[in-house]
């Protein structure tokens, strides 16, 4: 399997991880009676952790789908190439450095590594369209 598609699926992994923990720290937070719940209620606030979990998963989802038809495009037109392959090796490696990044809030950093992902993307693109 090209190194790209294992990128893919590795990206895919990170998605289900990134689901988890937020889901987990939310779990000691508000408890299992309350997430094994209808949760009618509002339930307890959100701690800090939490909530940047939360906002890193919805980042890496607003990105994800573009990068999925990304790397399958280049892959079903034969486009792959050293401009997939860093791509696809940014993007991945970003993404998951991105994770403690925002849990430990740290600023600047978090900001320039997303940029690094989304280069990655934009490399992948660049294979596409030219």
């Amino acid at each position: 399997m090209p190194t790209e598609l294992t990128l893919l699926g590795w990206t895919l992994v990170l998605a289900i991880v990134q689901i988890l923990l937020p889901a987990m720290w939310r779990n000691r937070e508000a408890g299992i009676d309350y997430n094994a719940g209808p949760r009618d209620g509002p339930g307890p606030p959100m701690g800090k952790i939490t909530a940047r979990l939360f906002r890193a998963q919805h980042n890496l989802f607003e990105t994800l789908p573009l990068f999925i038809g990304a790397i399958l495009i280049a892959h079903v037109g034969g486009q792959t190439g050293a401009l997939t392959l860093w791509g696809a090796w940014l993007y991945f490696l970003a993404r998951a450095a991105y994770i403690p990044l925002y849990a430990l809030g740290i600023p600047w950093i978090r900001s320039l590594v997303w940029m690094v992902a989304l280069f990655g993307l934009c490399l992948v693109l660049l294979a596409i369209l030219f």
